[in-house]
């Protein structure tokens, strides 16, 4: 079997079967922090996956060599023997195609980043004409009869509610509102969120891309949720939920009802015990080593 192929078949498997074992797995609701990181794991080890494939596809007809230089140069990190200096128009071909593979999400990751804070300037801009700051509750409010409270993350982050959500909830409630908010800006949710925004837009087709796209959203309001309750009641945070479920959110922003709302008043209202440590370990450190295993294959010897 060449290193393509074993390559161009670790991805097939990530990208299609594995995404299918995750969702049937309880685990990632318990513990949605190290599901988030397995997602990305996945998607970084694809990535890699296809770019080796690309080189090892590019150059067909390179073998592993004896030594430590053989083993770079079957990994694509070194010449082959005899190479010039001035690479010719296959060698350019081998490196262009992986670098593209990689960059390209990259590039999506970039975009990605820089238009949600594009979108979220616009938006404090309006809330700066439109809003009052309320040092007591350390948010912005508006003026909506609709109930509404979001987080626009970043830099200049800051905490928005309506006054029909100030109307709506007790002070128990809206302090559990405010606290999931915050969990949002505290945990950088916004870059978790670029990564799986940007890996979906490139690979819009993969079945990995769309489920870890969405099960990252709803995994974020968990970790969320998760933050809120060390400050409040689980019945006083699943009211919160349910009186805000309707609650929207401009573009860039996370909002408290947010997505799966009844999926997360579930989990609040019946909680799970949470993994066997000796399962969190063994997922941690598969999430840590799932990105390496490209590279093994790719470095591995050709059968046959």
């Amino acid at each position: 079997m060449t290193a393509a192929a074993a390559l161009l078949g670790y991805a097939s498997a990530i990208g299609f079967l594995v995404p299918r074992l995750m969702l049937r797995s309880e685990w990632p609701r318990r513990s949605p922090a190290l599901a988030v990181a397995a997602w990305h794991a996945l998607a970084v080890s694809f990535t890699m996956a296809l770019a080796l494939a690309a080189y090892h596809l590019a150059t067909p007809a390179e073998h592993l060599h004896a030594g430590l230089t053989g083993l770079l140069h079957s990994c694509g990190l070194a010449a082959g023997p005899g190479s010039s200096p001035d690479p010719d128009t296959a060698d350019a071909l081998a490196v262009a195609l992986p670098v593209f593979v990689v960059l390209l999400p990259f590039g999506s990751f970039v975009f990605e980043v820089l238009r949600a804070r594009l979108d979220r300037s616009r938006h404090r801009r309006v809330l700066d004409i439109v809003g009052r700051r309320s040092a007591a509750l350390r948010a912005t409010v508006v003026d909506h009869e609709r109930p509404a409270a979001y987080c626009l993350p970043g830099r200049r982050s800051r905490v928005v509610v309506s006054d029909g959500a100030l109307r709506l909830l007790s002070a128990d409630q809206l302090a559990a509102v405010l606290e999931h908010e915050r969990a949002h800006i505290a945990g950088r949710h916004h870059l978790a969120m670029a990564v799986s925004e940007a890996f979906a837009r490139v690979f819009w087709w993969l079945p990995l891309a769309r489920h870890a796209r969405e099960q990252t959203v709803v995994l974020l309001e968990m970790i969320a949720d998760d933050r809120a309750l060390r400050s409040q009641p689980r019945g006083v945070l699943a009211t919160a939920l349910y009186e805000m479920a309707a609650s929207g959110a401009p573009r860039g922003a996370f909002s408290a009802g947010g997505p799966g709302a009844l999926l997360r008043l579930q989990r609040v209202l019946a909680p799970g015990r949470r993994p066997h440590p000796a399962l969190s370990m063994t997922v941690a450190a598969t999430a840590a080593a799932v990105p390496l295993l490209p590279l093994l294959i790719g470095c591995a010897p050709v059968i046959g």
